[in-house]
């Protein structure tokens, strides 16, 4: 019977030596391990609770002890790369805000030779006072682009007045009653404006579709090869119905089969408008000095005189029409300037924050690295026999007393 007994504690003994069975009653330990430590995590022991407690004070300091370099090479560089780019960012700007407030005396000055220009290739002096105007009616039809203002005849409105909406030219006036007028705007069938294409100084007409944009025609056979994407639009001033250098849209090409064709997208939203503004313009001649009956020597001296205004005149000409193109270039990059110089701001703005996180995170890490050495000094004794002192780890007291290196400051 013994001998039985032992034979069968020998077998077991062999089938656990196999490697596989190995394998599973290793799986099986691990199972039944995994168990009973979970079943007792959940009964809430005192010793289960300090166990738990140390494990998880051991496991963080561990892991915050050996990240402490890797983390203060990393915040160091990432402080010297936001710093450095951060000063090259302000020396930028600095120096694209002189530039600015460069081109825009510039501009200023422009503007003022181009009013002195015109008044000299005049023979009358030319001036202009723009009054507001509501719109009272507004005509909507596929084949009818017209308005009608509260200013008429009594407010000196003419026909063929120009109707701006801020600075961009809207239409002009058809028909002028007592109290009330008719304006044409851009878009109307019946619209055709002589307009220069700039930079390129290219001579054209916009014509009216019956939609919210213009179209170009009558542009000289091989200059439309040169006329660029997003062009600009102005009045001309031929034919003397529209004063020159009022803005008035931007070009589009319109790309098909074989050939281009030529859209403006007009400044203004002819569909919103809701007051505009109507130019009025009264001109006093320069009077006239010559002399009654003059000698043929006077006659011979003003002969003189009006062939150098007459050469004048031509050289001033040539010099207004650069300016206009270099005023509307110095507008559209006053424009773009502006825009950066926001861009710019938010930017700043948006560093200054990170700059405050930064000092926000600085004094967290401090707080971090105070704990490991004072932590034990500031946090409230657990044990039954030994007078409490200090406070719960979490709260402001316990961050203070941290901070002061372990000295306890009692309010």
């Amino acid at each position: 019977m013994a001998s039985s007994r032992d034979d069968f504690i020998i077998a077991i003994r062999s089938a656990f030596l196999k490697k596989s069975t190995q394998q599973k009653f290793s799986l099986l330990s691990l199972v039944f391990t995994s168990i009973f430590i979970i079943v007792l995590s959940n009964l809430d022991f005192k010793a289960v609770r300090y166990l738990k407690i140390g494990i998880n004070e051991l496991v963080y300091r561990s892991s915050f002890v050996v990240s402490i370099p890797e983390n203060f090479i990393k915040d160091t560089f990432i402080e010297v790369t936001d710093y450095t780019t951060f000063f090259n960012d302000y020396k930028k700007k600095r120096l694209e805000l002189s530039k600015l407030k460069s081109n825009f005396v510039s501009s200023e000055i422009i503007q003022n030779e181009n009013r002195e220009l015109k008044e000299l290739i005049n023979d009358y002096v030319s001036t202009s006072d723009k009054i507001l105007a509501k719109i009272i009616v507004d005509h909507e039809s596929p084949f009818l682009k017209s308005i009608i203002i509260n200013k008429g005849s009594k407010d000196n409105i003419k026909i063929g007045t120009n109707i701006y909406d801020q600075s961009y030219l809207v239409g002009r006036v058809i028909e002028v009653n007592f109290k009330t007028s008719r304006v044409l705007l851009l878009s109307d069938l019946n619209s055709n404006v002589p307009v220069t294409i700039a930079p390129q100084n290219i001579q054209a007409i916009v014509t009216g579709t019956g939609d919210n944009y213009g179209q170009i025609k009558y542009i000289k056979d091989g200059l439309s090869k040169e006329i660029d994407e997003e062009s600009i639009i102005y009045t001309s001033g031929t034919g003397a119905i529209f004063k020159s250098g009022i803005p008035i849209g931007t070009l589009e090409i319109i790309r098909e089969n074989s050939s281009n064709e030529f859209s403006v997208e007009f400044y203004s939203d002819f569909s919103q408008l809701k007051y505009v503004f109507a130019e009025i313009t009264s001109t006093s001649e320069i009077p006239d000095q010559n002399v009654s009956e003059p000698d043929n020597e006077t006659n011979n001296s003003i002969n003189a005189k009006l062939k150098i205004l007459e050469d004048e005149l031509e050289i001033i000409e040539e010099t207004n029409s650069k300016f206009l193109e270099e005023n509307i270039d110095l507008k559209s990059e006053i424009n773009n300037l502006n825009n950066k110089l926001l861009i710019l701001n938010n930017e700043l703005s948006s560093k200054n924050i990170t700059i405050s996180q930064f000092n926000i995170d600085k004094t967290e890490l401090e707080f971090l690295r105070l704990n490991l050495e004072f932590g034990h000094k500031c946090r409230k004794s657990n044990k039954l026999f030994q007078k409490s002192v200090g406070f719960e780890p979490g709260s402001e007291e316990y961050k203070k007393c941290v901070l002061n290196k372990g000295i306890i400051i009692n309010d």
